[in-house]
């Protein structure tokens, strides 16, 4: 996984409360175990219509300057346990969602697919919002060391909670195994001194 530590970068509004994994990744596109292409598909029945085609007006068809990050709406992420949306969201280029509710599922999915999940109250949430609304170009600054997000030139800034475990498998750029293959040369030095 590639590491995380301070992600600096425009972001994309999507003000759309409860999004289940089913509108992030339609189940009819889950039938391969290979984590890339899923970006394609990605809010696929919001972004084209029945022939294939683009539709206006949704976000992430706008030519205006893409971003790492993707402001959502309250409740993302609910709905089954799928682990491709998170792959989807990583594969079209994100690194951190924002919003103010996550589904537990989703959450491990997206860190376990290093993707950091931002979680802020309400009231901040619809903060960036509104920013975003009058400058689409702001610059957003996330520091997992800090678990600090902000916005650049406004003093808008929040802390957010991550697990300690995942916090330092983001930071480190680690998935599971590679954590465990990190710390083994300190299990055979305790494993030494426990039965010498």
């Amino acid at each position: 996984m590639e590491k995380i530590d301070i992600i600096e970068s425009t972001a994309i509004p999507l003000e759309i409360e409860n999004i289940d994994t089913d509108q992030i990744i339609p189940a009819r596109f889950l039938k391969a175990t290979d984590r890339s292409g899923f970006g394609e598909n990605l809010f696929r029945d919001w972004r084209y219509d029945e022939k294939g085609q683009p539709k206006t007006g949704f976000i992430l068809n706008d030519t205006s300057p893409k971003g790492l990050i993707l402001i959502a709406g309250k409740n993302f992420g609910s709905g089954s346990s799928r682990e491709h949306a998170a792959w989807a969201l990583y594969d079209y280029g994100f690194r951190a969602i924002v919003s103010s509710f996550f589904a537990d599922i989703f959450t491990n999915n997206a860190l376990n697919n290093g993707l950091l999940t931002v979680q802020v109250g309400d009231g901040f949430l619809r903060q960036l919002f509104s920013i975003l609304k009058d400058n689409p170009l702001a610059l957003l600054r996330i520091e997992l060391e800090n678990q600090e997000i902000s916005v650049m030139g406004t003093g808008l800034k929040a802390n957010f909670p991550i697990n300690n475990y995942r916090k330092k498998c983001l930071l480190g750029g680690f998935d599971d195994l590679d954590y465990l293959l990190s710390i083994k040369q300190e299990k055979i030095e305790f494993e030494n001194r426990l039965y010498g």
